[in-house]
């Protein structure tokens, strides 16, 4: 049974359940699946990066507490994040991934870190 390279069409040598004929096949052919579709969505995944990078280098010790101007300083986006947390305390986190934020008082946020 001969079987040919998903990504390129040639002739695969070796493993039965090869599907690529090498590693720059493999690589390319998933970076492509990948690749995000539209500017638009690569736009928002990069700002919901460089929240989690700013959450992540301001809370260092899991939580803490940090001011809305060193957030927005340091390029911080209000308007992206991946999940909200109401409390029964009635409390509302806006989460990171595992990185989250809550108003306080007097411009004040307190930040956590969820352990998963």
């Amino acid at each position: 049974m001969n079987k040919t390279c998903l990504e390129c069409g040639e002739k695969i040598v070796g493993r039965e359940d090869k599907k690529f004929c090498s590693d720059g096949c493999r690589n390319a052919f998933n970076n492509k699946i990948n690749k995000d579709s539209t500017n638009f969505m690569r736009n928002v995944n990069n700002k919901l990066r460089k929240n989690y990078r700013i959450l992540s280098e301001i809370n260092t010790e899991g939580k803490s507490k940090t001011t809305r101007a060193k957030l927005l300083s340091k390029g911080f986006d209000f308007d992206f994040f991946t999940n909200i947390l109401n409390t029964k305390t009635g409390n509302t986190y806006y989460f990171l991934y595992d990185q989250g934020y809550m108003h306080l008082d007097n411009d004040f946020y307190m930040l956590v870190k969820k352990d998963i």
